[in-house]
């Protein structure tokens, strides 16, 4: 049987062909690397690397015994990985949070993927009305959430955007600029738009429903909802137009409803958002496993 040092030094020396090197990487002696070898060679009954005074390399023998080792020790370092980090267990709970359905999904299938990983943690999600911000974070109701930017609350951290789209318009489809192929944002000038208030804050409403259009000329103000179900009715109504996500087409198609590209919108970000305050080992390991599914 091989010895765990012999392993290592065999295997390392076959990937580096330098014994100066392998013994970097071991934190050893050359002279240790060489008599290790050796030994091994000994034992086999072989030579494993032919040695010049300038070059080694793997021999037949060696090459063979490098292919057949290096799979089995590969499982070897995961599962002591793995084994090490039940041991360290991230336990807990997180609350999360999300607006938006394509949101949702995105943090269910990071939950999932997490959980096999952290089967010692509990993810809870929960929905976070249109009118409601980031207020969930601040009350101490939700631990992370995945949000649209942008987000300035000097008590919270923003993590990079997760999901990028485009922006479009929604109108009532007999309105005549529905038939557009796209439209601009001066085309908003006059228009009612459906905007909301409640718990966002003065720089994420004028991001997302400026005053006023490129050009100057001052957009409408139509209703006010607190929910994407309410501005979808308020815009089959015809009681105003609402800016969105393109791909909100996909998951809140409605017959009285028109999504129209905006051509020279900026386009949406969501990223996660989170209380600087609560930073934690299970926290980042979650931001983490999001962002390895950006959308």
């Amino acid at each position: 049987m091989l010895e765990r040092h012999e392993l290592e030094t065999f295997l390392t020396l076959a990937e580096e062909l330098h014994f100066g090197r392998t013994g970097e990487r071991l934190g050893v002696s050359t002279g240790r690397v060489s008599q290790t070898v050796k030994k091994l060679e000994r034992r086999i009954g072989t030579p494993l690397f032919a040695r010049t005074s300038r070059s080694v390399r793997l021999t037949p023998v060696g090459r063979r015994l490098y292919e057949d080792l290096r799979p089995a020790h590969q499982q070897l370092r995961a599962a002591m990985e793995r084994a090490i980090e039940a041991g360290r267990g991230l336990h807990g709970r997180l609350r999360t949070g999300f607006g938006t359905p394509w949101g949702g999904e995105l943090l269910t299938a990071a939950a999932d993927t997490f959980l096999t990983r952290h089967p010692g943690c509990e993810i809870t999600l929960h929905e976070v009305p249109l009118d409601g911000g980031v207020r969930p974070l601040k009350d101490g109701e939700l631990d992370i959430q995945l949000t649209a930017f942008p987000v300035r609350e000097p008590e919270l951290t923003t993590g990079p955007a997760v999901v990028r789209d485009d922006r479009a318009l929604l109108l009532p489809a007999a309105h005549p600029l529905a038939g557009r192929p796209s439209l601009g944002l001066d085309d908003l000038a006059g228009l009612p738009l459906i905007t909301t208030g409640g718990a966002n804050a003065r720089h994420w409403l004028d991001h997302h429903y400026p005053p006023r259009t490129p050009s100057g000329a001052p957009i409408g103000r139509g209703p006010v909802a607190a929910t994407w179900q309410e501005v979808l009715s308020h815009v089959t109504a015809g009681r105003g137009v609402a800016p969105g996500a393109a791909r909100g087409a996909r998951y809140h198609p409605r017959p009285g409803v028109a999504y129209v590209p905006l051509r020279d919108a900026p386009p949406l970000e969501y990223g996660l958002v989170w209380p600087t305050a609560a930073d934690s080992a299970l926290l980042r390991a979650f931001v983490t496993a999001v962002g390895t599914r950006r959308a």
